[in-house]
């Protein structure tokens, strides 16, 4: 009997591990918590006949302790780093080493992908997909950092018509074969550093993603990618906000002319009109370029424009990204905690209205931060500061002679802290948009945005 180890139990580990059991695999688990919510999970395997050792950390030693003398396999979740020394250890031993999205693809690769990844705009982007491809009656939903873990959908054993899979660095570092019908590239700046090392490692584990597509889609209104890309694939599809027009401040011969673009307020594909910009929802000029994304990979797929119209126009936006909780006397509530980054966090500011009382500070990443600082001593009346970033972006400020901020560590005291605020300072918008990781408080950024999201709803109580 093959045997396996899958190392984290969240959502992907648990899938991966049933997966590879019905099929036969002896399996192993590990995690480092140790949670009520993992000894639950822990208990259901056991009585599968799944092993799992929790409040460890993973090691080659440790599971010949277990009794596992012989190891085929090695499956990571997402949070896991591939760089990890057991890992190294483990491949160059000889032991298959891959990522959950990647055991999903082997188990689904009948089936076309579109896969989506970029530093910004993924998720999003993804959401829209599934939208229209829902909209369109095709059975394809989205996976991966969004909706079902991707061996989910395996271990369903349904069939599909797509798999739209949101990508990060993460998961692509960790999937080998993936390749998918459709790759979307969404924007690009330095994030993860911390795990990935260099800018450039970070660019090149993205750009796995598109080279193994058969069909790329790409932002040109990103600079980074219109500055590095359109000599490496010239057959790409690209998108823009600013009409047909060849993009500004490219210079080279392989400039790209986009085929979907905004033109006149209408989302146009190759000259043809498909769905008014107003239709959309969701704010900020961002959300057009995610928008037009996701149309480029549904014209590819080849769905009929009153199927995107149909989706585009009752699309509800996605939760954590510029969500609208609540007005309270005047003030709109927005939660933008997916904003775990500079790039994203300037983004989302730039796209409310003003002035605002924003709350930022969680667990501090590294990155350029200028353009985001510019924007909130234009637009922010008051910065109210959580979590272990606090004093350092203090700091920050205290060096720009920035003085409109607080500390208030927490996030029960920022949106207290708001309510009292909100009316001295004229303020349109009280904006979560935390420019950091959530870690140093919370699980996950989605537990950080549920958490501001019902302080916020107990306004209206």
């Amino acid at each position: 009997m093959p045997t396996a180890h899958i190392i984290g139990l969240g959502r992907s580990g648990l899938a991966a591990a049933r997966l590879l059991h019905r099929q036969g695999w002896q399996v192993s688990v590990s995690d480092t918590g140790q949670s009520q919510e993992l000894l639950a999970h822990q208990q259901a395997l056991a009585a599968e006949g799944i092993s799992v050792q929790l409040g460890q950390k993973f090691s080659l030693a440790g599971l010949s302790y277990q009794g596992i003398e012989r190891l085929d396999r090695i499956v990571v979740s997402p949070g896991v780093p591939w760089q990890l020394p057991a890992l190294v250890e483990a491949r160059s031993q000889g032991i298959e080493t891959l990522g959950e999205l990647e055991l999903a693809w082997r188990h689904l690769r009948q089936y076309p992908w579109v896969g989506i990844t970029g530093t910004n705009g993924k998720t999003t982007t993804t959401a829209i997909v599934a939208a229209i491809f829902a909209a369109a009656g095709l059975n394809a939903p989205a996976c991966g950092n969004i909706g079902y873990s991707a061996c989910e959908l395996a271990l369903a054993g349904k069939p599909l018509d797509w798999v739209i899979a949101e990508a990060s660095s993460y998961q692509i570092e960790a999937s080998s074969t993936l390749a998918p019908q459709i790759g979307v590239w969404t924007t690009f700046t330095p994030d993860h550093l911390e795990r990935h090392g260099t800018v450039e490692r970070y660019w090149e584990i993205k750009a796995v993603l598109l080279n193994q597509s058969h069909h790329k889609i790409l932002n040109g209104d990103d600079p980074a990618l219109l500055k590095g890309l359109p000599w490496r694939w010239p057959d790409a599809y690209w998108t823009s906000t600013q009409g047909q027009s060849l993009p500004m401040g490219c210079n080279s011969q392989h400039c790209p002319v986009p085929q979907i673009y905004i033109e006149e307020g209408w989302v146009k594909v190759q000259g043809e009109a498909i769905v008014l910009v107003s239709s959309l929802r969701m704010p900020g000029l961002h959300n057009q370029q995610n928008l037009l994304l996701a149309i480029a990979a549904a014209h590819l797929a080849g769905i009929d424009k009153e199927a995107i119209s149909t989706a585009v126009s009752t699309f509800p936006g996605v939760a954590h990204r510029l969500e609208h909780i609540c007005t309270w006397e005047g003030v709109d509530f927005i939660n933008d905690s997916k904003a775990t980054n500079y790039d994203a966090a300037q983004t989302g500011l730039a796209a409310v209205n003003g002035p605002v009382i924003l709350i930022a500070g969680g667990e501090a990443k590294v990155g350029e931060d200028a353009a985001w600082l510019q924007t909130i001593q234009a637009k922010v009346a008051k910065v109210l500061l959580i979590g272990t970033a606090a004093d350092i972006f203090s700091q920050r400020f205290a060096h720009l002679g920035y003085d409109d901020y607080e500390i208030v560590e927490t996030m029960d005291t920022a949106v207290t802290r708001a309510t009292q605020l909100a009316s001295s300072l004229q303020a349109k918008s009280v904006l979560l948009s935390p420019a950091c990781a959530s870690f140093d408080q919370y699980q996950n950024f989605e537990k950080r945005g549920d958490h501001f999201r019902q302080l916020c709803q107990g306004l209206l109580v």
